[in-house]
């Protein structure tokens, strides 16, 4: 066995490997400078929102503001003048037509009933007494009133007028005599010769 050493084994580290990152951040300033003049370029280049400057060739146009001499002042004469009124409108008047004359047939149709009803209230006033005959009476005098509300044709219209008021007068009597218990043939009778003429001058 020798005396000599043996060498010692060492583990040396590699040459560290050339990477590419030198070429990475080239390629990362070129695009970053690229960027930058793009931006430049479209901030000098385009056109700003504000209003555009004029062309000092183009003569200025007056403002449309009105100037204080351009309002248009009345005259005295239309300042004066009233507005007209409109003229006022006339409504016609009008006349209702003349009533027409009934003749007497359309008279007589229009009271034969009340005239019918009285002959023969005054039958059941000569058969009865007391409120009986009262209540009958008002039943004719109301019969009475529309006799007289009625237009007769101007032939008969005073003599109408006048029967009816007889008539009623007569009715009114007769119910006075009924209430108060006394005779009343009198009465009675006249109220019959009082219907009579009315119906006469129907001719019923």
């Amino acid at each position: 066995m020798t005396d000599e050493q043996q060498p010692e084994l060492r583990w040396a580290p590699l040459p560290p490997r050339r990477t590419q990152r030198g070429r990475v951040w080239l390629i990362v300033g070129l695009v970053v400078a690229t960027l930058l003049i793009a931006g430049a370029l479209l901030f000098f280049l385009l056109p700003r929102g504000g209003a555009p400057d004029p062309d000092p060739t183009e003569t200025p146009t007056p403002s449309a503001t009105p100037s204080p001499t351009a309002t248009a002042s009345p005259t005295p004469s239309e300042s004066a003048a009233p507005p007209a009124s409109p003229e006022p409108t006339v409504t016609p008047v009008t006349t209702p037509p003349p009533v027409e004359d009934p003749s007497i047939g359309a008279f007589r149709d229009q009271v034969r009933g009340w005239l019918d009803d009285g002959s023969t209230g005054l039958d059941i006033v000569s058969e009865s007494s007391g409120q009986d005959a009262v209540s009958v009476l008002d039943t004719m005098r109301d019969d009475a009133q529309r006799l007289a509300d009625s237009t007769p044709p101007s032939s008969i219209a005073g003599a109408w007028s006048d029967g009816v008021v007889v008539y009623a007068d007569a009715l009114s009597a007769l119910r006075s005599a009924v209430a108060g218990g006394s005779d009343s043939a009198d009465e009675l009778a006249d109220a019959r010769s009082a219907l009579a003429s009315l119906r006469d001058l129907v001719r019923l």
